[in-house]
Parts: C-alpha cells; structure tokens; sequence
C-alpha cells in the first residue's frame, strides 16, 4: 500500500529522537518520585499475583509514544507520485538502394559482398526503430522490393529475400537512385536520406546517374553514396562448362561519379573494402542522421499522510479513554 513513498521534509524524523528522551525521562521520574513503604519482610506480599491492571498499566504510554511517532510521519508529509513521458519523435524517412548485380557474389567480403552487405544494412535498421525505411535494388534494372514502413520485421524479412539473378545483370545506379528518389519524394518527414551501395561503374539504365542526382537534389533528398570492394582484383564465382569456377576480376569502382552524386546532394562518399569499413560507414551515417526525439516527463503527486493521521488519533483517543477508565491510576 505504501510502496513508492517519499517524504517531502525528511528532515522532520529528527524528531524521532524525542522519543528515547521521553521514554528515559519517564523512567527517571518514577525513580525518584514512586511513593515507598518500609517493612520488615515481603513474604506477606509473596503470593500476591499482579493483575491485568498492573500489566497493562504501560499500555498508554505506548500507545502515546505510537502516537506520537505517527504525528511527525504527518509532519514529513509523505507522499505518492506517479510519473509518465510524452514523446515527440521527429522520425527521418530513409531509402536504401542496394546493387544486387553479379559482380556483388565477389569474395573479398565474407561470405560475399552482398551477404555482408545485407548484414550490415539489416543491422542498421534495427537501430532506428522510429524512422520509415524502405529498399530498393538494382542491377541492370531497379525494383522497389520494399516501400517506406517502419514495420521492421516485414524489412527485415525481404531483405532475407534479396540474391544476386533477380533482375537483368548489369549495373544501372542513374536507374536505382531514380527509383530511390521516386519512392522517398512525397515523403513528409523533414529528413529524406537515400543509402546507395554499388561495387561497379554505371553501364545500363534509361536515366543517367547525374540526371537522378538532380532530381534527390531537386526533392531536398541527401544521398549517401558506398562503394564496396576490395583494391586491385577479387575473385568471383563463375558457372563454366566444368562447373562454378572462382575467377580473379579487377574492381572497378567510379568513385568520382559517387563523389559526385554525394556532393550535389548533400550527402558524404564513402569507400568501404572490408566489412568492418562498411560497419563503421553505416555507424557514421546513424550518427550524423540523428531521429529527433523530444520526452517530456510528468509526475503527479498524492499526499498519503491521512491514514498515518487517522491512525495517530485513534491511538491518542484510546489512550485517553484508557487512562480514564480501565487503566486510571489514582495520584
């Protein structure tokens, strides 16, 4: 009943101390001022029983002392509070435009580069349960696999979904980002973000990638731009005649261009050529794309001293009508 309590002037317990000091004054006073009788012996008295008089004749004392302990927890004044958070979040809409083509099965990250990145992407939006993300991919084509929700299990499942040979080989990133854009443009939110992610170089697709950079541009969308792989070469499977066989090819990444589309846009470049690189570009991007969250907190107090009141007067009323009758002792 009483959980959760505090007191608003704790200091008044010091109070408390007046108890042993009346308990002590008390003792002193029947000392020194008990009526005494002298007598040759007691074996006249040695078979008197006291009565229930004599043994309960502390019993207004205790009940004042009770009392009185009850009267300073009032003074303390105790209460209850219940306490609850109003928040305002400001969510930031994000969509993620992953490369899906045949180039992404290289080895370079474990177990390949679209594994990985998959992994480290999912993990990303497993952090930022406020904001609506969705995922486009592209290879030598684009396909909105998921629009903007923020119901993130639904997400998480098709990016489960997402290999390599779903759409056109080849790599159409003017196409992806135009895809992204068009997805995220209505959006509300005062933060529109686009994560594109490609390990090659713009080779098909309708609309070029500096086109679909104006139009994030146009839309106020900020692109964040990830090149994946390795330096130098990598190796790839490959289905020959004699079975998949694991071929060296060169990376071949057109950073300027991704530079480029960042920068029109707002947005930040970056190179990623292990998974850990990729783990700390995402972590970077969570942290300069920051939800806006405002928590207002409340707490609403009760005073709770009544019960301790009603029960200090109904110890002091027994004490009285004790004292008075059944207990009352003659000076």
């Amino acid at each position: 009943m009483f959980s959760g309590i505090t007191f608003q002037h704790p200091w008044v317990f010091a109070f408390l101390s007046i108890i042993p000091l009346y308990i002590a004054w008390l003792y002193y006073r029947r000392k020194t001022s008990s009526p005494t009788m002298q007598t040759s012996t007691l074996d006249t008295f040695s078979d008197v029983q006291p009565t229930w008089r004599v043994r309960l004749r502390c019993l207004p004392i205790v009940l004042r002392l009770l009392a009185l302990a009850l009267i300073i927890v009032v003074l303390a004044r105790p209460q209850s509070s219940t306490s609850y958070s109003d928040h305002n979040t400001e969510g930031i809409d994000i969509v993620m435009a992953l490369d899906i083509s045949g180039s992404m099965k290289a080895v370079d990250f474990k177990p390949n580069r679209l594994e990985a990145a998959k992994d480290v992407a999912k993990k990303f939006v497993a952090g930022r349960p406020d904001d609506n993300i969705g995922l486009v991919i592209f290879a030598g084509e684009s396909f909105t696999q998921c629009p903007l929700t923020t119901d993130h299990a639904v997400l998480t499942n098709l990016f489960q979904d997402v290999t390599t040979g779903m759409l056109e080989d080849g790599t159409a990133i003017g196409m992806g980002l135009a895809t992204a854009v068009n997805r995220i443009r209505d959006s509300k939110a005062k933060s529109k973000v686009i994560i594109l992610l490609t390990d090659g170089v713009n080779n098909m697709g309708a609309i070029s990638p500096e086109k679909a950079a104006e139009l994030a541009q146009t839309f106020g969308i900020r692109v964040y731009t990830i090149g994946v792989g390795t330096h130098g070469t990598a190796q790839v499977p490959v289905q020959t005649a004699l079975g998949v066989r694991m071929q060296d090819m060169e990376v071949r990444i057109d950073e300027p261009l991704l530079q480029s589309i960042a920068d029109m846009t707002g947005g930040k470049y970056f190179r990623a050529t292990t998974k850990n690189n990729l783990v700390a570009i995402y972590d970077e991007i969570d942290q300069m794309e920051k939800t806006i969250m405002e928590v207002r907190n409340y707490t609403k107090r009760t005073d709770e001293y009544p019960p301790f009141a009603i029960a200090a007067l109904c110890l002091l009323f027994l004490e009285i009508i004790l004292r008075h009758t059944v207990l009352r002792t003659i000076p």
